[in-house]
């Protein structure tokens, strides 16, 4: 070896302390979490819903076809008025499952496809529509709301607002 090769006391003095410095800021930054890749996937967060509701926050209205209820909400995580009885299509004719926007509403509406009234009705999909009938029996794919309740959910939704139907 020669003299140049030989770590002198001050050199391994300045070699420990560059090493103890960057072990500092690597355990820092494992600290704050800027370290490797953990082998462990992170979940992401769940998505905020409405207290006493299955829905999102966001949205203006919610239907539960299981529990056979809806809610009308502020789209800011807080319940307006419900639960109510509601009811979502027949096995043959499902109410479409997920997150929609209201495309109109009509006062009166008057189905062709089924001859019949369509009191209230606030359309979601194609077709679709929240409005007045007997919640107790099943629908063609829409969700059946007591007289009343329709007024309600006509009276609160306008175009544009997302409403949310889980199952």
């Amino acid at each position: 070896m020669t003299g140049e090769d030989r770590a002198t006391p001050t050199r391994t003095r300045r070699w420990i302390a560059r090493l103890g410095a960057a072990s500092t800021v690597c355990a820092a930054g494992l600290a704050l979490g800027l370290g490797t890749a953990s082998a462990e996937p992170v979940a992401a967060p769940a998505p905020a819903t409405t207290p006493g509701t299955p829905c999102a926050a966001a949205v203006k209205a919610c239907m539960d076809l299981s529990s056979r209820q809806a809610w009308l909400t502020d789209g800011a995580g807080h319940v307006v008025a419900g639960p109510f009885a509601a009811r979502g299509g027949k096995s043959g004719a499902p109410t479409p499952v997920g997150t929609f926007t209201v495309e109109k509403k009509v006062k009166n509406y008057w189905s062709r496809a089924f001859d019949a009234p369509m009191p209230n009705s606030v359309f979601f999909q194609p077709g679709i529509a929240f409005h007045a009938d007997n919640p107790k029996v099943a629908s063609n794919g829409c969700v059946h709301l007591t007289r009343s309740t329709s007024q309600q959910f006509f009276d609160s939704l306008q175009p544009g607002d997302p409403v949310q139907i889980v199952r």
